[in-house]
């Protein structure tokens, strides 16, 4: 991810349907998209995400896949290197939490203004 960030005018106000997107934002953004288009990284992601205390050891999210360690090392990665996640060695163990800014990125450039579709609405539709 560059270290152009969106301003905060075009973090907060610039949907995909009212306004194209800047050059260097669609780069950036399109990195974090790729990096989730892949389940597994998906999957890492919300284990991540989801674990008690925001923040999960690669340890106990591992177990959770039939892959080898340095496969989910290399997916872990690859979603760092996105800006999706960031990490700390702890003794023998790495760290990993999700950067919040980086996922309000990702949903403000979907946002549909002036509609008010719940996230259980949404998931319905989908799997419909």
């Amino acid at each position: 991810m560059s270290n152009q960030e969106p301003s905060e005018s075009e973090a907060c106000c610039t949907p995909l349907v009212r306004e194209p997107l800047t050059e260097d934002w669609a780069g950036d953004l399109s990195r974090m998209f790729k990096a989730l288009g892949d389940p597994v990284r998906l999957r890492l992601l919300s284990l991540v995400a989801s674990h008690e205390g925001g923040e999960a050891c690669v340890c106990d999210i591992s177990d959770s896949f039939d892959l080898s360690q340095p496969t989910i090392s290399h997916h872990l990665k690859v979603l760092r290197q996105a800006g999706l996640l960031d990490c700390e060695r702890r003794g023998t163990w790495v760290y990993y939490w999700v950067i919040p800014a980086a996922l309000q990125q990702l949903s403000a450039v979907l946002l549909v203004e002036g509609t008010s579709v719940s996230v259980a609405d949404a998931c319905a539709e989908v799997t419909a």
